[in-house]
């Protein structure tokens, strides 16, 4: 180590450095009211700083929730940009639309499709979409990944939330079925060859990697 690790002030910081609004803050309330996590304020602006920076028009979302990290994206896509999200829960898709009016973002912007990622994602078109953000069933991250690299175009991003999974990832010991998914999926994004990845320590760990050109692929 050259650096001490942060405290948990300056880790706080950080997290809150971009505040969020009065939207976000009520799309996070429903959140709470019907169990969902969603992610935190940290992951959010990271997000949205991708969207922008991949100056995203079309973007995958697996786990729509109650909107926070739809919200986030849609506002660092551009104008034009619609999110794809999916999510098994109808109720959770019901208020994350809502969020999405509270907060001006026009009908035809955010296409929700409920049903479970892994017989929806096949449906999608292939090479299509800047981002993919997967915040779903976390023993079906090895497969989300399989589904983004035919997703995404060359430069494309796909990022993965709890990535740390309550510092469990970290931990050899841990060995229960979540974390050892997500522990694989890190390895198989490092050893990708078509992937340049890098895990963010934001909230409880936002994994993303960048799709790089193939013309072997092609």
């Amino acid at each position: 180590m050259t650096t001490t690790p942060v405290s948990a002030a300056s880790w706080s910081y950080a997290e809150e450095f971009v505040a969020e609004d009065e939207v976000l803050a009520a799309a996070r309330a429903r959140a709470q009211e019907v169990g969902v996590v969603p992610v935190g304020p940290g992951a959010g602006a990271a997000l949205r700083f991708l969207a922008s920076v991949l100056d995203a028009r079309a973007v995958v979302e697996i786990g729509t929730g109650t909107g926070v990290s739809g919200l986030w994206m849609l506002r660092g896509m551009r104008g034009d940009g619609v999110l794809t999200t999916v999510d098994v829960e109808t109720e959770h898709q019901r208020l994350a639309r809502q969020s999405f009016t509270e907060a001006g973002i026009a009908t035809q912007r955010a296409r929700t499709i409920s049903g479970a990622a892994l017989d929806v994602l096949p449906r999608l078109t292939d090479g299509h979409y800047d981002l993919v953000f997967c915040d779903g069933d976390k023993r079906e991250y090895a497969a989300y990944l399989t589904e983004a690299l035919r997703l995404l175009r060359p430069g494309g991003v796909v990022a993965f939330d709890n990535a740390l999974w309550h510092d469990r990832v970290a931990d050899p010991a841990q060995r229960d079925e979540e974390t050892v998914a997500i522990r694989d999926l890190g390895r198989a994004v490092v050893e990708h060859p078509d992937l340049v990845g890098l895990m963010l320590p934001v909230g409880d760990g936002l994994l993303v990697a960048k799709k790089t050109w193939n013309p072997e692929s092609d």
